[in-house]
């Protein structure tokens, strides 16, 4: 494997570990802050309306400044307001720092895929569903740490602070020696300042829509879903997300291959519909093992459905990829702003297993909408 794939691998890796810190432990600035699930929900919505603010100018930022020096400069802040949101402990000021969080990881995360496009360009050679298991890989290993430090009562404080510079270092280690790979061509003139939606990519968030959110609403509420819905050590809690992360990260690193050898529709049909089956077994789980199994078919059945509708709108080739990547997730993350309040009320009126079902029929319209990847291969 080219060294340029190694390189951005291990950036998807490191962004997974700075960006995925927080995720363990807001089932306990929930409970130090004294939020009901409501609340929240409203809490929550603070990082995608902070990612929201920059998607339309993202595109122009990306390629004004190029995807390595954007990394470079703000994938520090992600670790960095992480870190604060364990001393400034109130409602807005969670809801701020989750907002600035969300500025630093959707401008970080579109320069990365958009990255990793270039170097598919470049190279002829897919790697993109690769990164994103990197990507799961590094979630999955912080939040098997979030659980440990949980179950020994460790502070939020000092887990967060603790790695903060290590995070840092990490980040400067992997992107510094970055090359500048150059843009994939496309038949677009000029980049625009705004990244506009189109046709194309408002039909591919239709298709990705459901996996998105099933994996935000599962970081967000799987451990208290546990919690709240069986009698069971917060150890065994904590296990939920790490189910998932484990299962996407092995379905990821493995993916390439299969999508190369039947094509992404096949694929993404054949898994959405295992997602689908694993959420009704959360829904009806009646006890935590139960559940945990869930978790793991949904992850299996996510995999790669978030990443190939990345890669579909990265490939579109009408105008730059930055502004398709950009335009895709602003639609996504416009849907997203009212998910977190959404699940949140749904969690407090009908409790988070009702939640969850909320699911089902955006994972449905992914399996209906597949055949929106059939000109990307």
């Amino acid at each position: 494997m080219p060294s340029a794939h190694w390189r951005i691998i291990a950036l998807f890796f490191t962004h997974a570990l700075a960006a995925g810190t927080i995720h363990t432990r807001i089932p306990d600035l929930q409970l130090l802050i004294g939020l009901s699930e409501g609340q929240l929900g409203l809490v929550l919505m603070g990082q995608p309306l902070g990612a929201l603010s920059m998607f339309l100018f993202s595109s122009a930022i990306i390629e004004r400044f190029g995807p390595r020096r954007m990394i470079l400069w703000l994938l520090p802040g992600v670790v960095i307001t992480a870190a604060l949101a364990t001393i400034l402990l109130s409602p807005f000021a969670l809801f701020a720092l989750l907002a600035l969080n969300g500025i630093g990881f959707s401008l970080t995360n579109i320069a990365m895929n958009v990255e990793a496009d270039r170097i598919e360009a470049a190279t002829s050679a897919r790697v993109m569903n690769t990164c994103h298991g990197a990507w799961s890989a590094g979630f999955l290993i912080t939040s098997l740490l979030g659980a440990g430090l949980r179950g020994l009562d460790v502070a939020p404080s000092i887990h967060l602070w603790g790695l903060a510079p290590l995070l840092i270092a990490m980040v400067f280690l992997v992107v510094l020696p970055m090359p500048n790979m150059p843009p994939r061509p496309h038949a677009g003139g000029t980049v625009r300042k705004l990244a506009w939606p189109t046709w194309a990519t408002i039909g591919l968030v239709a298709f990705g829509l459901g996996a998105g959110l099933t994996e935000g609403a599962s970081r967000a509420w799987s451990i208290i879903y546990l919690r709240d819905s069986f009698d069971v050590a917060p150890f065994i809690e904590s296990l939920a997300l790490p189910a998932l992360l484990f299962a996407m990260a092995g379905g990821r690193l493995v993916a390439d291959r299969f999508i190369d050898r039947f094509g992404p529709v096949r694929v993404a049909r054949s898994l959405s519909g295992l997602a689908i089956l694993g959420m009704l077994v959360i829904v009806t789980a009646p006890s935590a093992i139960t559940a945990l199994a869930g978790f793991l078919a949904v992850g299996v059945g996510i995999c790669v459905l978030y990443p190939l509708m990345l890669s579909a709108a990265a490939r579109l080739g009408d105008r730059p990829a930055s502004q398709n990547v950009a335009a895709t997730t602003l639609i996504f993350q416009l849907v997203n702003l009212g998910a977190p309040g959404l699940i949140g009320a749904v969690a407090q009126g009908l409790g988070v297993r009702m939640a969850f079902a909320m699911l089902i029929p955006l994972l449905l319209m992914t399996f209906a909408m597949a055949g929106r990847l059939h000109a990307k291969d």
